[in-house]
Formats: C-alpha cells, structure tokens, sequence
C-alpha cells in the first residue's frame, strides 16, 4: 500500500507542477531552482547526521530547532491521494489538509524521504488536537505545542512563554544537543534572512506584476522543506531578476489583469487549483494571506538583549503577538492586515477560500466579508477540498467573479 499510494502522490505531484510550467509564459529564470525543488519532493536529502523536527503549523519556533542543530520540516500536506488515505480514519467533513497530512503521517511518506525524530503538533485547531490522540497509528512521535485561544492578555502571553520554554528543553532532550546563547542568536539570524527575502518578494509584487502569483506561492511553499541557506540565496537571486524586470517594465500580465488577494485556507504543493484557475481566467494573484505563504515569515523577531532568556520569551512573542490565525479571538488584527494588504498591492477583489470542515475560516468569512464591503472590495466567498467533482462550479462562480471585476476595471 505504501509504494503504490507513494507512486499515485508521485504522479500527482508531477501532474501539479507539469501545469503550471506548462500553461504560464515568461516565467523567470531562477524560477527553475524552485521547479526543481519539486520535481525532487521525494528524493532522500542527506541531513549530514542532523536530526529532522517534523512541524504541522507557522506557530512552531523554527528558531529553537535550528539552534540545537536540528532540521525543521513542516509536513502539511496538499495531496489529494494522501487525503484519500486519512479519509478511512476522519468523519468524511474533515479538513482535507488533516485528512491528507494524516495520511502522509500513517504511511510515512515525508518530503526528501527524511524520517522526523518528532513531530509538534500546535493546537491551532480541533482535529490537529485529535491527531494527537491518533498517534498509535503513526510511526512517529508527537509533541502537543499548546497554544492560548487568545493573544490578548497577560495571562496568555505568560502561558505561552512557559510552553515554548518547555519546548525548549523538549527539543535538546531529543536532539542531545544544548540551546546556547550563541547557537540560538545564530538561528535568528539565518531566519531573519530568509524573512527580509520574502519580506522583498513581498514588496516587489506590489508594484505591476512580475512573477505569477502561483509562482511565489510555490516559492514560498518550498521553504518547507529545502536546505534555509539554499532558499534564502535562490530567492535573493529570484528577487535581482524580478527588480530587474520591474525596471524593463516585463510584466507577465498587462493593466487590465484583476489584482487578487487570496485568503483564508492554504494553497499547498501539490494542491495549486484555485491560483492556477484564477491566473488562467485573466487575473493575477498578487497577494496571499496564506499561513502557507507570506504569513510564514512576515513577522521579525524583535531582541532587545542577546542573552538566552531574553532571546527565548522574544522568539515565543515572535509566534503570539502577530498572529492572525482564526483560532485566536478575539481576531481583529486579522480584518486590519486583510485591509491593509488590500490597500498597498491595489487590489481589485478578494476570493476568500475555506476547505471544507475548516469552521474557523468559515465562521470568520462573514465578518470579512462585511469589512471588505464596507470599503469597497468585491469578495468571493468559496468552500473547496481537494477532489476535482466541484471544478465545473468553482469556474463558473470563478468566470462571474473575474468578469465583475473587469467590468469594474474597464
């Protein structure tokens, strides 16, 4: 069962990417690093004796597991054929993206083959908790990180700061290595790398596009799994192009080209459906609010003193303070960052997506929805998991939406 679910996630995965190298033009030339990064998704990477921490959530401080000479790699899955295979262990309204990390879990399928020395599972919602309590049917060990269902008080940043200083200790435990002041000022650097890339990624595509949207997500998407040095170099080189074409005015789309912000759930390799359909429709995606894409590595950790128990509590305020996640309420940072970003990227329309099962993001939709409005942003509002037997109604309200949004621009 496991080779033959891994050849059918293969085909897929190729199918996925095959797509989008195929249907858009004039893509940069460094995109080929990250193309290359995928078609190699399941090819052993040697981890020079380091030991793999799985994670299943942006909440979990990259930081610390670099600092005790460990790899971070999150695990959440957007293949359908894994989602298939956790369908015989959730109700059939689950989250896809459980269903189909569950499934990648119970048959060990991990990205570059790595074999995690655990996994940390954050409470970020309710069947995240229950794959915990499902552990005997994974190879793997996991770790509950317990995140406060607020962000607001005192009490919870005070909770927090005790989990992720238990996590701490957790990790030097399974690695055997201990967290100094030195290696931890280390990590912060190497991540803040990466985040001021994605942070000029970001700004870049602010002005007219120069990258397709589906693009950068796959971009941001790799951070997952690839070599941080490696990524952070690739993108750096990635962003000179796109400066470069932004002066040569070589946009992939012209003015006429509705300007989307995606929010709500994840757009995760090798689920690209909806920002393909969108980009393949006549509009481009120049925005995500995706814990899969810009939200990953938006925020910064700020240190006011480079000593371990100082660099500890900023690195957790780093993961609770900014976050926007819907499992915090209340979550009006959340409905601020929606409008700012639909402010600075000039965006024509928001198409707010959900997978099915996922209540938070359905239950926070209306309220988005009302704040959008009442500032004049179209949005559309759709439910989607990871079958194809809905794609003949997503293009239709897909085509209806994109041409309200032409008829505004023309």
């Amino acid at each position: 069962m496991n080779e033959k679910a891994k050849i059918r996630l293969i085909i897929e995965v190729k199918k996925s990417l095959k797509e989008i190298m195929d249907d858009f033009s004039d893509v940069p030339e460094e995109m080929g690093y990250f193309y290359e990064r995928f078609r190699a998704f399941f090819e052993e990477t040697p981890n020079n004796g380091k030991k793999v921490i799985a994670t299943m959530c942006i909440h979990v401080p990259v930081e610390l597991i670099y600092a005790v000479g460990a790899i971070p790699l999150r695990v959440c899955s957007g293949a359908r054929s894994m989602a298939e295979i956790g369908e015989e262990f959730f109700p059939a309204k689950a989250c896809p993206l459980i269903k189909s990390t569950f499934g990648a879990l119970y048959l060990n399928i991990f990205p570059m083959a790595a074999a995690p020395a655990m996994i940390i599972n954050p409470t970020t919602c309710d069947h995240k908790k229950k794959i915990g309590e499902m552990a005997e049917d994974i190879d793997s060990c996991f770790y509950t990180l317990e995140l406060p269902p607020t962000k607001e008080t005192e009490e919870a940043r005070f909770y927090w700061h005790m989990v992720v200083k238990k996590l701490a200790k957790e990790l030097e435990r399974v690695t055997g290595q201990r967290l100094t002041r030195k290696k931890l000022k280390a990590a912060i650097g190497i991540v803040s790398l990466a985040q001021a890339q994605l942070r000029r990624l970001y700004n870049i595509r602010k002005g007219n596009p120069v990258i397709w949207g589906n693009n950068a997500i796959l971009v941001a998407n790799a951070y997952f799994f690839d070599d941080i040095a490696n990524w952070t170099d690739r993108l750096s080189r990635l962003n000179d192009e796109l400066e470069d074409r932004a002066r040569r005015n070589q946009y992939v789309v012209g003015q006429e080209a509705p300007r989307i912000l995606l929010a709500g759930s994840p757009s995760i390799f090798p689920n690209m459906t909806l920002p393909v359909m969108i980009e393949q429709m006549g509009g481009i995606v120049v925005a995500e609010e995706f814990c899969s894409s810009s939200r990953s590595l938006y925020d910064m950790v700020a240190v006011d003193e480079w000593s371990l128990y100082d660099m500890i509590p900023a690195i957790a305020d780093r993961y609770l303070k900014p976050g926007i996640c819907p499992c915090f309420t209340p979550n009006i940072d959340r409905k601020r960052r929606l409008l700012n970003i639909a402010g600075d990227f000039c965006i024509d329309g928001v198409i707010y997506n959900s997978f099915a099962g996922c209540q938070l993001y359905q239950m926070e939709s209306r309220h988005v929805e009302k704040i959008l409005e009442q500032n004049g942003i179209p949005m559309l509002y759709l439910e989607t998991d990871y079958t194809s037997d809905n794609t003949g109604q997503l293009t239709t309200r897909l085509q209806a939406f994109m041409e309200l949004l032409q008829d505004q621009k023309s």
